[in-house]
């Protein structure tokens, strides 16, 4: 049975592993040139610029993603960097007791738990508690493995086990605490300061802290070394290895459709390719409302293109330089308050900069010299798009007058790095859409909601449509490479119950 795939980013590649594992015959239709899509890379004067990896959920044992990655890569021949500190916070109002205005989010939970008791003895019961709810999901296999079931459903009866009312007991006390309310209990002026900026001062839900945290300490939460980019290529090796194909430079124009049967693709130069299946692994309102001229939709789909149930995930204004220091002593990342407030092209406010210096990555810039990349999350991706399209010209412009400001601000922040600047480079949200077709230049899929295990908003099918799949971030909010690679695997388990064949798994030794 032949499967044609739309999109070789995370989604697309790692559902071609598990169909090629599973006896399909696979093709991936691609309109870039590399693999990986959102998961990227790219190179500048020998510099590399990373657009997306902070960390891979199941970079080592410890969580199912672990176990799912090894059964399409390898993952003991990839280098991982663990990281002592997650992310240094500079606070601007107040000092902790021994006169230090920087948070340091420790990485492993014995050393987090003392550095917070000691700044504040008189938290201990709130610091206690945090450190407990981690402990307590270590303990559990999240989410668990079930090949019969897809990710939420998994995940819900996964909790309804016996061995797993402890977790469901911490989790409902936790699922309506937010970084906001938990800083609301403590006494410490400077630990409530630090816990409202985790995550540069917005409001999410505390489990979006604890359950990275609890897989940072059992050092499975690790940046490969090399990059995205590089990642994304181990996955298309793999699947190359088991047998597929993929169709670079091949953007996809029509989903072809006979009655309410799925049966091929129409590419570049009207060219077409017919095959059994179709899945999609592309953008949600790309695939349903371009490809598919939004024929096969319902009033709940509806609801999503109009935002009136979920918002898009953030667009990012993406800035990468390449500076002549090795920059030793600086933070790998970090997060501190400006002088005065930043005002985005796009009419964005910033109090704070955000720098992540690539000092712990050789292989991101020549010897003796530093990556380092300035990101800035916006939720007017649009007015990019807009600009790039109606007044080319002035886009540039407007690049080139930002780009100067934040090498302004960086030569401030990192002593005196204009002398030693040797590339710059801004990636907007019309560029993520450019390369991608992600909705509105969102960097992810939809924005999680305060019920992180609500179903999901977008299935693995249309309705109306045989023969038809779809696959991505978009199928869980908050998206990123765990959801890309379980949606993959889920998505696969249905094709395989429909084809009347038993899902399996090879792990790649």
């Amino acid at each position: 049975m032949k499967v044609s795939i739309i999109g070789a980013g995370m989604s697309g590649l790692t559902a071609g592993c598990y169909l090629q594992l599973n006896g399909f015959e696979t093709e991936i239709f691609e309109k870039h040139a590399i693999p990986g899509g959102l998961c990227t890379s790219w190179h500048k004067n020998g510099y590399t610029i990373d657009g997306c990896i902070h960390w891979i959920l199941g970079s080592d044992t410890g969580s199912s993603f672990n176990k799912m990655w090894t059964e399409i890569l390898d993952m003991k021949k990839i280098e991982f960097v663990n990281h002592d500190i997650r992310i240094e916070v500079e606070v601007k109002n107040t000092k902790d007791r021994h006169g230090s205005n920087v948070f340091k989010l420790y990485t492993n939970l014995d050393r987090l738990h003392g550095y917070l008791l000691d700044l504040s003895p008189e938290d201990k019961k709130p610091i206690d508690e945090l450190i407990k709810s981690m402990r307590i999901m270590q303990k559990f296999d999240l989410p668990p493995v079930m090949d019969e079931l897809p990710f939420v459903q998994s995940m819900i009866r996964g909790i309804k086990m016996t061995r797993y009312l402890e977790f469901l007991y911490w989790f409902l006390k936790l699922k309506n605490e937010t970084n906001y309310t938990f800083a609301k209990k403590l006494k410490s002026p400077f630990l409530r300061e630090s816990f409202e900026l985790l995550y540069d001062g917005n409001e999410v839900n505390i489990l979006v802290v604890t359950m990275p945290l609890s897989c940072f300490d059992k050092k499975s939460a690790g940046y490969p070394i090399g990059g995205s980019l590089e990642f994304a290529k181990k996955v298309e090796q793999s699947y190359l290895a088991l047998g597929g194909k993929i169709h670079y430079k091949t953007p996809v124009k029509k989903i072809l459709v006979e009655g309410d049967t799925a049966k091929g693709l129409l590419v570049r130069n009207d060219v077409k390719h017919y095959s059994d299946v179709i899945l999609s692994a592309s953008d949600w309102h790309f695939t349903v409302f371009d490809l598919l001229d939004g024929k096969f939709t319902n009033k709940h789909m509806l609801e999503l293109r109009d935002l009136k149930k979920l918002e898009v995930f953030y667009s990012i204004v993406h800035l990468g330089f390449g500076i002549a220091d090795e920059l030793k002593d600086q933070p790998h990342f970090s997060r501190y308050p400006l002088k005065e407030d930043l005002i985005l092209p796009d009419g964005t406010k910033y109090d704070r900069l955000e720098v992540h210096v690539y000092n712990y990555d050789k292989t991101m810039a020549p010897a003796g010299k530093s990556a380092v990349v300035v990101s800035f999350y916006t939720k007017n991706g649009e007015w990019w798009l807009d600009l790039r399209k109606n007044n080319r010209p002035e886009y540039r412009k407007v690049k080139k007058e930002f780009t100067e400001k934040i090498i302004g601000l960086l030569d401030e922040r990192l002593g005196g790095i204009k002398d030693k600047l040797e590339m710059s480079d801004m990636a907007t949200p019309a560029t993520v859409y450019r390369y991608t077709n992600n909705w509105k230049g969102s960097t992810q899929g939809w924005l999680p909601g305060k019920n992180l295990l609500a179903p999901s908003p977008v299935g693995f099918t249309l309705p109306g449509l045989k023969n038809f799949y779809f696959s991505s971030h978009w199928n869980q909010p908050g998206g990123g490479l765990p959801i890309a690679i379980k949606t993959g695997r889920d998505v696969t388990k249905v094709i395989c119950k429909a084809a009347k064949k038993k899902f399996s798994t090879q792990p790649k030794v």
